[in-house]
């Protein structure tokens, strides 16, 4: 079976790693969420190829194995907008199907938005359509213990996540997320603190996937992942 192929295209002023798979003038784009990478799509990946389809994943800006931007502090959704339509045109592709999870979902909605030229169709993951706007996480009231209440306050997320090493936060998170229900922190509590150490993680995430996105996250870092969706 072929196999995912890895490169670094240039788009706007960074360089972001692009993970391939597929040939064909049928495109599946897919955008990851937080805590996610490319890796995010790999089945799905190779399922569209088998399909006929070439697919295409790729870290965001400032994730996984794509280059830092020099402001992250200064970034927004619109940044990802941007780079996927980029990206687009760096490969030399008219249009394709986008799909998006998570905040990848947001994205999504605005490339369909801003330029539903470069749009064959949208499917989305998680996160419903929400008219785009400045802040459109903020405009949304949460309780306060929220985990995205939470990760929106300058600095807190990092106090927190800097209590452990990049794996444990890693784990805890996706095992705070395969919960039914999203437990809300007490005042006296930090995030990292609603999940017991000794839980185990879901069936569907392995220690192996584990050991992968822990050591994305070491390179990039968790600045560009809080302030893009959350701030």
């Amino acid at each position: 079976m072929e196999k995912i192929q890895h490169t670094n295209v240039q788009v706007r002023e960074l360089k972001l790693h692009v993970a391939e798979i597929g040939s064909g003038p049928k495109v599946v784009l897919f955008f990851h969420g937080f805590p996610e990478i490319w890796y995010t799509w790999r089945h799905q990946m190779v399922a569209a190829a088998n399909k006929g389809y070439r697919a295409i994943a790729f870290d965001h800006r400032g994730y996984g194995l794509s280059e830092q931007p020099a402001e992250p502090e200064k970034a927004t959704l619109l940044d990802l907008v941007d780079d996927a339509v980029a990206l687009l045109d760096s490969l030399g592709i008219n249009k394709a199907f986008i799909v998006g999870k998570d905040f990848g979902a947001l994205s999504a909605y605005r490339v369909g938005v801003l330029h539903p030229e470069r749009v064959s169709a949208i499917i989305t993951l998680g996160t419903p359509f929400i008219q785009p706007g400045p802040s459109v996480v903020q405009n949304h009231p949460l309780p306060e213990g929220f985990y995205i209440s939470r990760w929106q306050e300058q600095g807190r997320a990092e106090a927190d996540f800097g209590r452990f090493d990049v794996k444990t936060v890693i784990r805890n998170i996706y095992i705070l997320f395969s919960k039914s229900e999203i437990p809300i922190a007490a005042a006296d509590q930090e995030i990292m603190d609603l999940i017991d150490p000794a839980t185990p993680l879901p069936p569907w995430f392995s220690e192996e996937d584990l050991s992968v996105y822990a050591s994305l996250y070491e390179k990039s870092g968790f600045c560009f992942a809080l302030q893009v969706p959350y701030r």
